[in-house]
């Protein structure tokens, strides 16, 4: 068989690397894959290894947005970790590179490559280039805010087209510091990929230069006897959570590091995020909370330059081996990365907040913890009354309806990983919210989760879920709920007699029958407190010991 692909007898010999890429036509993140790919498998090649290429499937999120199709994003995560464990496993090979653009398919690599543990490097296609309107760069996160803004009467019909022909000018992730972009900095801070390897687009000529010496390091790392879990320990876990605090990076981050750390056998929990964000400013001026994107990020010295302020803040570990065979401390030092430019990258000391970009909540609404994004935010404290929407559907219709009015709490439920299924991202609906004018004074509260580019008093991941008996799932509308930044914590104002008595009258809702992919997800996935695991239905303090 390997004869018949190409190999002679030199090769049989010689170690076998899969490179495994997402590549599709079916969005822009991941049309750059295919050509990284083979660039590559020339480095497997150069470095006397063999490189033997296979794909997986990968979701357009922003395609599958503000529909039922959303509801197969969170889900697909998983199914590539398990397409490229399984050829892993099948084909036996020695090593992998791995090679992602949209959102879940970034973190579904790093899953598989802690629960495979051969020798890997991680490659990320790269963000596209912002587009230009009227003068001005913009991101899809723009169109779907100008959905609301027509709604609002604030933009017409003729100005959105125009818009949205400009937002996505080529190739690539979406353009700000959203999820692709949010995770493919965590996997340089984790130490999965190479220094300085996240933020060049995908247009940009490195890029290939990139796979190509990946290529070479995932070789060198099978010599080397060096794994994942070699390099993804708890502190390099800290790291990731601290990198993505200072960059303001998207609230699926917390779902994300929680999911690889399980893979990984790592002790990770919500507590973690929350310690870290405490004490690690938020330091990056990016999209959408700041006014930059990632092109900008590495025009001004990439994740490293973040990465070399927080160590010299004593905010990182700089011991951590990373998969160029060098620890953290050594690499920055390598890369001679430039100081803040107070542009993009702020120093320690004028930091655009004294905490990190996200927050973990707790309170009667949200006993096992919610996640909200701060970084930009302004807003401390809110208490608002309650409209409650099963399903984001309605909610999306209220909002376009032009009834939305300031002081409301718009609740969607039944949106979380069981109940969904799949839980899906908020981003149109939170997007019209911000694009009406009432980002600051309505709030939203969700078991769902959040795009990247989400803005606003967006509270998403409530757990427990409505569909396993959570608070969130008792709300009534004209309920009171109080936000309490500072104290972290969110509450519905409800007396707990009557709590109980709701209680005592829910009933569980049926779960999605048949076989299909989002009927087996919702039988099989755990909470989003815990990651949302499939295979893992309860959070694990302890996890099994590393290999």
């Amino acid at each position: 068989m390997l004869r018949a692909v190409g190999l002679d007898d030199d090769d049989l010999s010689k170690p076998q690397v899969g490179i495994a890429a997402a590549a599709n036509e079916v969005t822009p993140c991941n049309m750059p894959l295919a050509r990284l790919a083979a660039a590559a498998g020339r480095g497997v090649k150069d470095a006397g290894a063999v490189a033997l290429g296979f794909s997986t499937i990968a979701v357009s999120d922003g395609i599958a947005m503000g529909h039922d199709g959303m509801r197969a994003s969170l889900p697909s995560r998983d199914l590539i970790a398990d397409s490229v464990e399984c050829m892993a496993y099948a084909e036996r090979f020695d090593a992998l590179v791995t090679l992602a653009g949209c959102d879940k398919s970034l973190p579904a690599m790093l899953m598989a490559a802690a629960r495979c543990d051969l020798p890997t490097v991680f490659v990320y296609g790269g963000s596209s280039l912002p587009g230009s309107y009227h003068g001005r760069p913009v991101t899809v996160q723009d169109v779907f805010e100008g959905v609301g803004a027509v709604s609002a009467g604030r933009m017409s019909p003729a100005e959105l087209d125009e818009l949205e022909r400009a937002a996505c000018p080529g190739e690539g992730s979406c353009a700000g510091m959203y999820t692709a972009n949010t995770v493919a900095a965590e996997a340089e801070a984790l130490g999965m990929a190479l220094p300085g390897s996240a933020t060049p687009t995908a247009c940009d000529p490195r890029r290939e230069d990139v796979a190509y010496r990946s290529g070479l390091a995932a070789a060198r790392l099978f010599d080397a006897g060096i794994r994942p879990s070699d390099v993804l320990s708890r502190k390099a876990f800290e790291n990731a959570i601290t990198v993505v605090m200072a960059l303001g990076g998207s609230t699926n981050a917390v779902l994300h590091l929680l999911a690889i750390a399980h893979e990984a056998r790592v002790a990770l929990s919500l507590d973690d995020f929350d310690k870290i964000s405490r004490r690690v400013p938020h330091i990056a001026n990016l999209r959408p909370a700041g006014k930059y994107a990632m092109a900008d990020l590495d025009r001004s010295g990439g994740v490293p330059a973040v990465m070399n302020v927080l160590l010299d803040a004593g905010l990182l570990n700089g011991d951590c081996l990373t998969v160029t065979g060098a620890s953290i401390s050594d690499n920055l030092a390598s890369l001679q990365v430039p100081g803040p430019d107070r542009q993009v990258i702020y120093p320690i000391g004028a930091a655009l907040r004294s905490d990190g970009g996200l927050a973990i909540l707790r309170g009667s609404l949200a006993p096992d913890g919610a996640v909200m994004k701060v970084a930009g935010l302004d807003v401390g404290r809110f208490t608002g009354s309650a409209r409650v929407f099963d399903g984001e559907h309605p909610a999306m219709a209220y909002v376009r309806s032009g009834a939305l009015r300031p002081g409301e709490v718009l609740v969607i439920r039944g949106e979380g990983p069981r109940g969904g299924p799949g839980m899906p991202e908020m981003l149109a609906v939170t997007a019209a919210v911000n694009g009406s004018g009432h980002g600051k004074d309505v709030a939203l509260v969700t078991d769902g989760r959040f795009s990247g580019a989400t803005t606003g008093i967006s509270i998403g991941h409530v757990a427990p879920e409505a569909a396993m008996g959570g608070t969130i799932g008792l709300v009534h509308d004209h309920d009171q709920i109080s936000i309490d930044v500072e104290r972290r914590r969110l509450d519905l104002v409800v007396s707990d007699a009557e709590i109980a008595r709701r209680r005592a009258l829910w009933t569980e809702p049926p779960a999605p029958a048949g076989n299909g992919f989002l009927a087996k997800y919702a039988r099989l996935v755990g909470s989003a407190s815990c990651g949302a695991l499939v295979g893992a239905p309860e959070c694990l303090p302890h996890p099994s010991p590393p290999r």
